[in-house]
């Protein structure tokens, strides 16, 4: 329920206005500056961490130190515009009377807290609008693809690359394949993608019966003995599993890092308004006592 204040009359003489317990204006100002903000330190990080990879071995940072860093740079964002954004939203609301300062104090806090989930709101529009333009682009080329589909590459292409790579002391290869041979290659490696890319949809692994076949597949495509081929399908069963590991891992270290951004943005730009709406009445000084 949103209280009514009567404002006194000023010194000049003007007559008294109602005001609500919420300043929309300071509110929006807060958020959109919080939200400029944001862009503006995200460009620049981008830059920043542009700067600290390379593709010479040796020459940029690890990917743990990137992975921190980058977490630790979404909390100084997050801190830093919502800092500025609820002072904002706190300085410019609109002066209160006749209210005790217990009240003045958690409207500053809401004031501060309103412009941040504000300002995230605005962020997701921002972001939900290419990734809606995107998909929209995809749906309309769909059935163009769908006739190539054969030559597009998919998650598993190159972990059945690794598969069916020929074994140079085999006896087996392409030299001397016929265009029949050259055609059940083909066919054997398009099989091949369908049945890593069904088992590992959902996170599970190769039936037994699936990594009996996927071994005669590449003993027979390579050349090599049944039990080097046994091998290899372990050894790129193994390597599929630990990619998808790594991925399932760094998309919850993510979504950790921006938990924890998000959660101190707004602590600060609560804060901060109180900060703000201090300042602005004169009160800042006894909030300190």
């Amino acid at each position: 329920m949103i209280d009514t204040v009567v404002v006194a009359p000023t010194p000049g003489g003007t007559s008294s206005s109602t005001l609500t317990g919420l300043s929309w204006p300071s509110i929006v100002a807060g958020a959109v500056v919080a939200f400029a903000l944001t862009l503006v330190l995200l460009a620049f990080g981008t830059g920043l961490g542009l700067t600290m990879v390379s593709p010479w071995s040796g020459s940029g940072v690890s990917a743990t130190t990137f992975k921190i860093t980058t977490g630790l740079y979404l909390i100084v964002i997050a801190m830093l515009s919502s800092s500025v954004g609820g002072y904002i939203a706190g300085r410019l609301r609109s002066s209160w009377t006749d209210v005790e300062r217990d009240e003045v104090y958690f409207r500053d806090t809401a004031h501060g807290f309103i412009a941040w989930a504000l300002a995230t709101i605005l962020g997701a529009t921002a972001l939900a609008i290419p990734a809606t333009s995107l998909l929209g682009g995809s749906a309309v080329g769909a059935s163009q693809g769908a006739v190539n589909a054969a030559q597009i590459s998919g998650p598993m292409d190159g972990y059945v690359d690794t598969l069916l790579r020929p074994d140079p002391a085999g006896a087996g290869g392409a030299t001397g394949a016929t265009s029949a041979a050259m055609t059940s290659a083909a066919d054997s490696r398009s099989e091949m993608v369908r049945l890593f890319t069904r088992s590992f949809r959902d996170g599970s692994d190769l039936k037994g019966s699936d990594r009996e076949y996927a071994a005669k597949v590449v003993a027979s495509r390579t050349g090599m003995s049944q039990a080097d081929a046994d091998k290899r399908v372990n050894d790129v069963v193994t390597q599929v599993k630990a990619d998808m590991d790594a991925a399932r891992k760094a998309t919850a270290s993510l979504a950790f890092w921006l938990t924890a951004a998000m959660l101190l943005g707004a602590f600060c730009a609560s804060l901060a308004a109180t900060e703000g709406g201090g300042l602005r009445d004169g009160t800042w000084h006894l909030r300190r006592r």
